[in-house]
């Protein structure tokens, strides 16, 4: 049996309000939002300088590479997703899904409309490789800071670093709520002190504001062409996390998101950034060559270096905190919106909806890091793998912003295409250099990528082919009320089948009468319908149709980010449908379907195979659906696709 029936609706939707003043929410999305963008200090200037691109250590490379950083993040970050993307807020949540499903409510089967689903889909995959990645190279990173303090600690670095991820995602399992508290204080310090720590190297060395001028950016470019571009490889890990803020909006909103980002988290960065350049710019070419190794943590004296080393790798724990946390999000959203199985999904909050642990996703993903962290050994390494994901997803988010200004927005095709052309521009150059990264380590993300791409369309088109078949063989459910009424013995109580269409005879209601030979005083008809928004308002949660002789047929509606509670549904349900549900004498009978290789198949072999293994191994309805465990009964039927 399907779980889901994604339909598009503006009638049935709610938003999802944010308790809280304005600047407590900034606060608290200081901790949890920017943890992803505030870690790239510890490694994106050093890599420009010491990774592929072998830029010149000089003063006009130093500006150049600066003044790159700075209008990266105030376009990209800024202005495209800070300005105008969280714009685009799907009843209050952000993320490439949540865009798709706002822009195909109104492009509805458009000819178009297919791409853009797809291309939202390929975002969310990429999605995946980035949040394998991030971990890795952010905790790396941070424990590579202890050879600053004592070359001779070398050799523990991947053991401190492998033991901090595996208890980080050993942590997955209890919930991020209570250590969720200490992550805003935490992140409010590390910002506070990178932003002291560059400042005052500016102080030494004030030249370095001239960066702000996007002339040395140009000159860059000009003086060193491929140069200057390959360096876009490793500058753009200054704005990594950028999709991220955008997916994590729902969170706290788009307001105090703005706030904590120009107020607080973009100055404190561009400092950090600009001091990291004052100080290199500052050296002798000989010394400025050993510094530029791990600038970040040199910006400290010596004895605070081994404080801004353990500072570091808590920072770095709490943005990898963030990315998993956002996989969880970004899976249950996929499921509810039926592009994945059913998974196991348990909540680990009982006030926050949003927190949420998928262990597949999680162990999934501990295994992936651990093997890239063995596998790239170094955060210099992992850092030409990274990048290309991020990048990917930033430039598909730019052509999905271009249907939203003409079709949502309604600009006018000559305001909307200077502005995506400029997006276009710069998040294709960054596409484009990372690309040369591909033999080195980039080829990691693009693979987890196209596998998750694979399977998220094979699971959407297998779907839609079993339904398809169902429904061409499918009974309707007004006939057979009338025939079989009198045809069974009725037997007390009530029987609830679960339905994935809200039209014809559910296969298990078949199977159960032509078996059994019976049926309950009580029958309903449910079918759970996922909207694509993420909240519904309660009071549109119900439909329901009385067909006559005990017959019903009722229709519980959710939103993408919300969890399908049916016992709870069903309790706003049962005045309309012959009294309350009681589930002790409440019987839930689901479907369960065997694929049959087909004469003429809908898809590939290799295909079938793959939605075959996946509908073998979703998890089942009854937890999925939050069933009385002694209450349901399973039934099989095969279908050819």
């Amino acid at each position: 049996m399907s779980d889901t029936t994604a339909t598009a609706s503006d009638g049935h939707s709610g938003g999802h309000g944010h308790s809280g003043s304005k600047a407590a929410l900034a606060v608290g999305a200081i901790g949890i939002v920017f943890g992803d963008i505030g870690t790239s200090p510890l490694y994106a200037f050093r890599e420009t300088f010491a990774g592929a691109a072998n830029v010149a250590i000089d003063r006009m490379h130093v500006l150049g590479v600066v003044s790159l950083i700075f209008w990266s993040m105030l376009l990209v970050v800024a202005i495209q997703y800070v300005t105008i993307l969280m714009r685009a807020d799907n009843k209050g949540q952000g993320g490439s899904l949540a865009l798709v499903a706002l822009l195909s409510r109104h492009i509805g089967k458009s000819s178009y409309g297919w791409l853009v689903v797809l291309l939202g889909v390929f975002a969310t995959s990429l999605f995946y490789g980035d949040s394998m990645i991030t971990p890795a190279i952010s905790v790396l990173s941070a424990v590579e800071g202890l050879t600053v303090v004592d070359h001779s600690l070398d050799q523990f670095v991947i053991p401190i670093a492998l033991g901090l991820l595996v208890f980080l995602f050993m942590l997955q399992r209890r919930g991020t709520a209570k250590v969720g508290a200490l992550f805003a204080p935490v992140m409010i310090v590390y910002f506070t002190v990178i932003a002291c720590l560059g400042g005052w190297q500016i102080i030494q060395n004030p030249d370095i504001l001239n960066a702000l001028n996007p002339y040395y950016a140009v000159m860059f470019f000009v003086s060193d062409g491929l140069v200057a571009f390959l360096a876009l490889g490793a500058v753009v890990l200054a704005v990594t996390g950028s999709e991220a803020l955008y997916s994590d909006m729902g969170h706290f909103g788009r307001g105090p998101m703005r706030l904590s980002w120009f107020g607080f988290v973009m100055p404190c960065l561009l400092l950090n950034y600009f001091g990291q350049g004052a100080m290199i710019a500052g050296l002798p070419p000989e010394e400025a060559a050993v510094v530029v190794q791990n600038p970040f943590f040199l910006l400290a004296s010596e004895e605070w270096r081994l404080p801004l080393v353990f500072l570091a790798t808590m920072a770095t724990f709490i943005a990898s905190q963030a990315v998993i946390s956002g996989a969880f999000s970004i899976t249950h959203q996929a499921v509810q919106m039926g592009f994945m199985p059913r998974l196991s999904i348990l909540h680990t909050s009982e006030t926050e909806g949003g927190q949420i642990y998928i262990p597949v996703v999680n162990w999934a993903l501990m295994i992936a890091v651990i093997v890239l962290v063995l596998t790239f050994q170094t955060s210099s390494n992992l850092a030409s793998a990274y990048g290309i994901a991020v990048t990917g997803a930033v430039t598909i988010d730019t052509l999905l912003m271009a249907v939203l200004l003409v079709a949502v927005w309604k600009w006018k095709w000559w305001y909307a295409a200077p502005v995506v052309l400029l997006f276009l521009i710069v998040d294709g150059a960054y596409f484009a250099a990372n690309l040369v990264k591909v033999p080195d380590g980039g080829w990691f993300p693009l693979v987890v990528g196209f596998i998750a791409f694979t399977l998220l369309t094979t699971w959407a088109r297998g779907r839609k082919l079993m339904r398809d078949r169902m429904s061409e063989v499918a009974l309707p459910m007004e006939i057979f009320a009338k025939s079989a009424k009198n045809s069974a013995l009725r037997v007390p109580g009530t029987a609830i089948f679960m339905a994935s269409s809200t039209a014809g005879v559910p296969s298990a209601l078949l199977h159960n009468i032509k078996h059994n030979k019976v049926l309950h005083e009580r029958v309903v008809i449910l079918t759970v319908d996922i909207q694509d928004v993420p909240y519904v308002d309660p009071a549109e949660r119900c439909q329901y149709t009385d067909m006559g002789d005990g017959f019903y047929r009722g229709v519980l509606r959710y939103g993408f980010m919300e969890a399908t509670d049916v016992p709870e549904g069903l309790r706003g349900m049962g005045q309309y449908c012959g009294g309350d549900f009681d589930m002790m004498q409440t019987s839930f009978f689901l479907s369960r379907q065997t694929l049959l290789a087909s004469e003429n198949p809908g898809m590939p072999i290799w295909r079938e195979k793959i939605f075959a293994w996946m509908l073998r191994n979703s998890a089942s309805a009854m937890d999925f659906f939050k069933l009385p465990t002694n209450r349901v009964v399973e039934l099989g039927s095969q279908v050819e696709i």
